[in-house]
This record gives structure tokens, sequence and C-alpha cells, in this order.
């Protein structure tokens, strides 16, 4: 059976999730959040497993316009819902309506939630429903009156790896410092640095990329526990991620001036289970030096919110230009919602990216160091 399948991500990130797909081998659409692609089950699979940018993986059941409230419920009783769902599956309905005349997300996921009881009771020739089973979110969507029923197939967002048990004070999505290591242009045979690591995050992600690990296989899916998906083609796609992973010398480094995050991001490299490949160093960054050529820092150093933060963020920033402007064959990366940041960091930027942190608007700073002679790197990364 072949799906309309999606893959949702932070505005911004639409390029580079459409580049992960097709580098697993699928035709892309994008729009604005979202990546379109045809696939079967494997492909769900494999997207949940191996997307390092994306929020969720969706099958997209049907499209169609909805006025009222009966338009809503007769396009979504029209879907064969016995053909998904046992009789005892768990159907818990979310909704988002933008710009649409169904504004009411409540009442909308109402209705969808009868249309698909009323089916299934139907079919299966049941009063009730037990709904004891495995989990099947089901997302009613509406935009400009054209509502979307999707089945959500990854369960907790993709952002949650199964590694950041613990957290720091303002962390950062995996998905967007996956993003920001990606966006680098770094590959495993250059030197990474995160000075002001924190929790650890970035360092990470840039590990699991490196080594050409799945950023999925420490965690589960919903999709995993449904019939016409099941068990047999994630263990497929788990198999085939394991066989992926390469075994290369990294070198990485996490380095922070507050012992308790690194306490923390020790604990985090060890649970996603690359702690033989992140070097973890209390050190300044202020004081940053470079002990190899052609390296890459990416960080995302803090923003400051209050009065004194604020402060403390820019003068943070003035000296980080003096020092990383130094570093002539290194490329740096630095996220910030701070608008006058090129002027304290004393250099305007190669290239600004808008990412979303969370609500927070940002831009990627990005200044390009050139890159390193061939012999020094084969640039084989791609995932």
């Amino acid at each position: 059976m072949e799906f309309e399948l999606i893959a949702t991500c932070a505005f911004g990130l639409e390029a580079l999730t459409a580049r992960e797909l097709q580098d697993l081998g699928y035709e892309t659409h994008s729009e604005n959040g979202l990546v379109r692609f045809r696939g079967d089950a494997l492909a769900v699979a494999r997207a949940n497993l191996w997307l390092r940018t994306a929020e969720r993986v969706f099958i997209e059941l049907t499209s169609f316009r909805a006025e009222t409230f009966e338009d809503l419920y007769q396009g979504t009783l029209a879907i064969d819902w016995s053909e998904l769902l046992p009789v005892d599956a768990n159907i818990p309905v979310v909704g988002r309506s933008v710009k649409s005349t169904l504004h009411s997300v409540p009442a909308c996921q109402s209705i969808v939630k009868r249309a698909i009881v009323d089916n299934l009771q139907s079919a299966y020739g049941r009063a009730t429903l037990p709904e004891t089973g495995a989990p099947v979110r089901v997302e009613v969507s509406l935009l400009k009156d054209i509502a979307s029923i999707r089945l959500d197939t990854s369960g907790s967002g993709l952002h949650r790896r199964g590694y950041r048990l613990l957290n720091a004070v303002a962390p950062l999505r995996e998905t967007l410092a996956a993003a920001m290591v990606l966006l680098s242009r770094w590959d495993a045979h250059r030197p990474f640095r995160d000075p002001l690591c924190g929790s650890g995050t970035i360092a990470i992600e840039a590990a699991l990329y490196g080594q050409r690990i799945a950023p999925g296989l420490l965690r589960s899916f919903d999709a995993e526990d449904w019939a016409f998906i099941g068990e047999d083609v994630f263990a497929q796609a788990r198999a085939e991620a394991e066989a992926a992973r390469r075994h290369v010398e990294l070198d990485i480094v996490a380095s922070d001036n507050d012992p308790e995050v690194l306490e923390l991001c020790r604990r985090h490299t060890r649970y996603a289970e690359v702690e033989d490949m992140v070097r973890i160093e209390q050190a300044d960054a202020r004081r940053f030096k470079a002990d190899r050529d052609y390296g890459v820092i990416v960080s995302n150093p803090p923003y400051g919110e209050r009065l004194m933060e604020v402060e403390e963020a820019e003068s943070l920033y003035r000296d980080l230009g003096k020092t990383f402007r130094k570093l002539d064959t290194w490329s740096v990366f630095l996220l910030t919602s701070h608008p006058q940041f090129e002027r304290l960091y004393g250099k305007q930027a190669d290239k600004r990216r808008k990412l979303y942190n969370g609500r927070i608007e940002t831009h990627l700073y990005q200044y390009f160091g050139p890159l390193p002679p061939r012999n020094l790197s084969n640039g084989d990364n791609k995932h």
C-alpha cells in the first residue's frame, strides 16, 4: 500500500527536510512548514528513523472542502476506517484551523471523532468501541476551508530522540540543533566545536550525523503498533539503519564554563551513546583557541532577555567576535535572536538564515571559512 506522506518541520527548515527525504530516495514537494512525499509502510518507518530536521511524519488520508460541520462529517465518514483501525483502536483527535469558516478547533475535533466512531461502529457491527488498543492519533487540519485528515505516525515529536532526559535552562530543540549542523557544511573529517555547549545538544547531533547514526534509533513510534504498518517493517528499517552506521574518528569538543551544565552534557552523551565521540571540557569561549585548521564552530550563545542579561549577552558577542575573527581557516555559525548581533560581533555575516527556536525568531549568522584541501576531507557524509 502506498501513502501520501507529510513530514512537518519548523518554518525555514523545509529545504533541509526535503533534502533528507531525497537522500532517502523519495521525490518531494515543499510547502510552508511541511514536505510532501509518497511511499509505502517502509517509507513511514525510514522517515521516522532518519529525519533529523522534521517534527512529525503523517499519512494524509484525504483532503476536501469543508465550509460546514456536515461537510467535515461526511468527508471524514467517507474514509474506510476499518481498513486502517482495529475495533479497539484508541483514537485521540487533535486539530488546528487557519483562515477557515470552521474556526472552532474543539468542535472540529468532536465532529471528526464522531464520524470515525460512526464509521467503525457500522463496519464492525458494534454499538460501542472500547478504545483500549494502541493509540492512533488523528489530526484534522483546516486551511482556507480545505480540511485534511491525517494519521500521526510518530507519536511524540521527532525532536524527542530519547537521549535528553534532563533539561538545562532554555534548551535548544534537537531538530534545530541538527539543522545547524547540516547548514554548517561540516563533515566528519573536520574539527567540530561548540564552545557554549550547555546540555550538549549540538555536539550530540553532530556526532550522530558524523557516524551516520539514525536519530530515531533510541525511541519508539506509534505506527509500530499499527497492523497496517507494523513492527516487522520498523524492524527492517532499524536493521537497515544499524547497517548504515559507520565508524570514523571524530574530533568533536563540547565546552562551557559552567560545570553544572557540563555534567548534564556528559549524561546526555551517555544516553545518546556517543560519549566516546564527544570530548567535554570546561573552558571559557572568550579564550577559545584552535588546535587544528579548517574547523567548524556551531553554537547557540545566550540571547539575553532581561536588562542585565542583555548587557551580558552583548558583552559576550563582542568578545566572541574578537576571538573568532582570528580563526582564519575556521567557519563559524552562531544562532541568536539579538537584532544587533553583527554590529556587536564586529563583522557582517556571509549569510543569515531566519530560523525559529520554539516561538523565538532567531537568525543563524554564518561566517564561511575556506574548505579544507581535498586530501584532508573526502566530503563523504551524505545521509
